[in-house]
């Protein structure tokens, strides 16, 4: 599946030596301000080269909407949006054509299709999520509209964990460190990593403020479970915490639970959902990112012809892709909470007789 979402939907197209990647959004309201710096100043927050602490691929990540806005505003109509792609090095990949990358979809890819774009990775690159922050940009002007507000920023990095959550400090680190105490130590140690030719991974911490309570569509489309589904589908993240997360397995109920007094809940352990529906708490995910594949170290894999090969990788990767990663995540998130907002429109009856009335 190339496409997201019930009421918002989203799908994406292209690769990430293609001629250009892009996304489809169907659902926006008719009427939205669509402020197309901001949109830019999202990717440019995503985009690749912007420090030594990122692959050197350099791409300007320029987006231009094709469809769906008129006069700055939407019309309820799809909006597509493109980015063309203006620095690739294909040749970079010539020497895996017919091996597959350790850590890799290459090997999944092959044997589903018959066939792989070896040139980044094709479909299966994070290039791809260029278009995901593109489209999660459009559903954050949406739920801003509300009043909810969707931050994120590194919380570990090589096992380097954070004390404390600044978000705004967060939007000023280069690597979007939410502890600057520790943000020193796990920049050093992406760059200890990308010295060795190796990779580390991280954990992005996304943070939605704002929410009222009776989001999420019980039992089969619970806003936990979706946001676990939007997290968990995005390159490299192999977990999603929600909440206390696996910490919650180790403790009492006693303590687990969030107490309720008339003025709102004593704490937050559940991360502002219970039973798939908000609570109206802060709704806290940790998503886990493992090292980035391509490393530069000798690798024993296989052909495409099942033949045991070293090989060493060529071309420019992240040394630590949770980093931007945790943008993406960011405008995953988003993109939920703004499908949940339009299908909880119709939840009660009362809601009808409003509008209709």
């Amino acid at each position: 599946m190339n496409s997201f979402g019930e009421r918002l939907r989203f799908s994406t197209f292209g690769e990430s030596h293609g001629k250009a990647i892009g996304c489809l959004l169907d659902g926006v309201p008719a009427g939205l301000k669509i402020d197309e710096e901001y949109i830019q100043s999202e990717l440019d927050r995503r985009k690749p080269g912007k420090s030594e602490f990122e692959t050197a691929r350099k791409e300007a990540d320029k987006v231009e909407i094709l469809s769906g806005v008129f006069e700055g505003l939407s019309t309820g109509t799809p909006i597509a949006m493109i980015i063309y792609n203006t620095n690739q090095k294909s040749r970079d990949y010539t020497n895996i054509k017919d091996v597959f990358r350790p850590g890799h979809a290459d090997f999944t890819y092959f044997h589903k299709y018959g066939l792989r774009d070896y040139r980044g990775g094709g479909r299966s690159s994070a290039r791809e999520t260029a278009a995901r922050v593109a489209a999660g940009a459009i559903a954050k002007l949406m739920i801003k509209e509300l009043g909810i507000e969707v931050f994120s920023g590194i919380s570990e990095i090589d096992g380097i964990k954070s004390e404390e959550f600044d978000y705004e400090y967060a939007k000023k680190s280069i690597i979007y460190s939410l502890d600057a105490k520790k943000e020193q130590l796990q920049k050093d140690a992406i760059l200890k990593a990308k010295n060795d030719h190796d990779s580390v991974g991280g954990v992005a911490r996304v943070l939605v403020k704002g929410v009222l309570v009776g989001l999420g569509q019980p039992l089969y489309y619970k806003l936990d479970g979706v946001l676990a589904d939007a997290m968990m589908g995005l390159n490299a993240v192999k977990a999603v915490e929600i909440g206390d997360g696996i910490l919650s397995a180790s403790s009492k109920g006693s303590s687990n639970n969030d107490a309720i007094r008339k003025d709102g809940f004593e704490s937050n352990h559940s991360g502002g959902i219970l039973g798939g529906i908000s609570n109206g708490e802060d709704i806290v995910l940790n998503v886990y990112f493992k090292p980035t594949p391509s490393i530069f170290k000798k690798q024993h894999t296989i052909t495409t012809q099942n033949e045991e090969v070293d090989f060493s990788l060529k071309g420019r990767h992240d040394p630590c892709v949770a980093i931007r990663g945790s943008v993406v995540c960011e405008a995953m998130a988003s993109l939920v909470i703004a499908d949940m907002l339009l299908l909880n429109m119709g939840s009660k009856i009362d809601d009808l007789r409003r509008y209709y009335k």
